[in-house]
């Protein structure tokens, strides 16, 4: 057996809620309350609701989350991945997009345990996945290596922490656990092929990693095993197929257990894809430095890397998926709206004029001198000749640059009251607030998962708006390079 393989399958096995740092823990708590939130609004998406007629008919005991139907677990996973993605306001910067691909696997894998899960051991799991996900795709030589060569990491990658946080939860032992991770290099792809014409493949991936995971880890379980080798360098071997030159092993377990992977992970304020985040937010800040309205701007010039000119350059706003991956799109939103919020994408917004209009004034130029990994500088120019450049890095949202516990609160409320009461929300969130101190996830958390359920006895709605306005903007996590000890 590969001794790599070896170690993240004990590491899975043996890390205990106590080993989580409590900077950790807070941020696992985070991404929980936003991933359920994202997967909520996601649950009304027109691509959600076409990927449960799929499964019309199908009987189970899964909740399907922001709906009143249930499910068998595999499909549960993969529904709810989709829902989580499909409006590109999940979190990202693991595997990418770690709680659309974990959570949904981990709260299925729950369904069908056998026994209580509590909530240290939910956050744990989680922790896991995002720390196996994030691990597999730094192998591949990390994020523009291996997506700048086609091959979409929430997919390709996801499948690994989705398997990695199900065999946890499932009481794998270290051989099972091997054999989880093995089978899901089975289950692993995803292409970029979606980028070129706003098609809906993308929102799929998510759950398809998800629900590849749970099954992978339910193979393992009942005594299928799966290569020992996946990540050693052999033919067939995962890094030698899809990484090729640019594989770094060495990422699989370098400080495993001291640098955790989801302190590194961003949550995202804009309902667009991450890669036009730090331009919204400087063309925000230089319309309050350069103390302008949006009919004051001349143009607006996006100096960028080739890669985000190939990921998020396109000019195409026929479709939802398409705008969402569209820089001018969400640059002109922010000029005609005053925001990127979800709101900014609907179909009448996108057809408005005023939209049109200024994605002509907004010119993106690549520059060979930044780094594929670099953040674009924007430049405004006034209608009375004034000029100004800025950089966000990192752009809100990011552990260094992160949203407030009210500003992430006010996120997921606006999302989950677009499929039910408040209240009901209200409830769901006061209970992620002490998920730590739940004796049992499922008891607790998912009916109020349920759309059409009375909430239970509601015990904080009064404080919901005291404890907005107390929220300090202080900053919380670390970013890449720093470990949360």
């Amino acid at each position: 057996m590969s001794e790599r393989m070896q170690r993240l399958a004990q590491f899975c096995v043996d890390t205990r809620f106590e080993d989580l740092p409590p900077a950790l823990v807070a941020q696992a708590k985070r991404h929980i309350l936003d991933t359920f939130g994202a997967t909520l609004a996601g649950a009304g998406s027109d691509v959600a609701k076409q990927a449960r007629q799929v499964f019309d008919g199908e009987i189970g005991s899964t909740l399907i989350w922001g709906t009143d139907q249930r499910t068998g677990a595999a499909q549960a996973a993969m529904l709810n991945g989709v829902a989580a993605h499909a409006l590109e306001l999940d979190d990202t910067g693991g595997c990418d997009h770690s709680g659309a691909v974990v959570l949904p696997a981990v709260m299925s894998a729950v369904s069908m345990s056998g026994k209580p899960v509590n909530g240290r051991e939910l956050i744990t799991a989680v922790v896991i996945g995002y720390e196996i996900g994030r691990r597999v795709l730094e192998a591949c030589g990390s994020y523009s290596a291996h997506n700048g060569a086609g091959w979409h990491s929430t997919a390709t990658c996801g499948v690994f922490g989705a398997a990695a946080a199900s065999a946890r939860i499932l009481g794998l032992d270290t051989a099972q656990t091997v054999s989880a991770l093995g089978i899901a290099g089975s289950f692993s792809g995803g292409l970029w092929a979606f980028i070129h014409d706003g098609s809906q493949s993308k929102k799929l991936h998510s759950g398809r990693a998800a629900e590849g995971g749970l099954l992978a880890a339910r193979f393992a379980q009942r005594g299928i095993t799966g290569p020992t080798k996946l990540f050693d360098d052999v033919w067939g071997g995962f890094l030698k197929t899809l990484a090729g030159e640019n594989s770094q092993p060495d990422a699989l377990d370098a400080d495993l257990g001291v640098v955790w992977k989801l302190a590194r992970c961003s949550i995202k304020p804009h309902a667009a894809c991450r890669g036009t985040h730090s331009a919204i937010d400087a063309l925000g800040l230089l319309l309050n430095q350069l103390q302008v309205r949006a009919d004051q701007v001349e143009d607006v010039h996006v100096s960028l890397c080739g890669f985000l000119q190939d990921m998020c350059g396109g000019r195409d706003v026929s479709t939802l998926a398409a705008a969402q991956m569209s820089l001018p799109y969400a640059l002109a939103a922010r000029l005609v709206h005053g925001h990127c919020r979800l709101q900014a994408y609907d179909d009448e917004q996108r057809a408005d004029p005023e939209i049109a209009h200024w994605m002509s004034r907004i010119r993106l130029e690549v520059d060979l001198q930044l780094s594929e990994d670099g953040e674009p500088v924007v430049s405004l120019r006034t209608v009375d000749g004034r000029q100004a450049s800025l950089c966000v890095d990192p752009p809100l949202g990011a552990p260094r640059n992160p949203l407030s516990d009210a500003a992430l609160e006010e996120k997921f409320f606006s999302l989950a009251v677009r499929v039910m009461p408040r209240e009901q929300a209200a409830e769901l969130l006061e209970q992620l607030r002490r998920i730590e101190e739940l004796e049992s996830v499922e008891a607790l958390i998912v009916p109020t998962l349920r759309v059409g359920m009375q909430p239970r006895t509601l015990r904080v709605p009064k404080r919901d708006a005291e404890r907005h306005k107390r929220h300090s903007h202080a900053e919380r996590g670390n970013d890449q390079s720093t470990n949360i000890k």
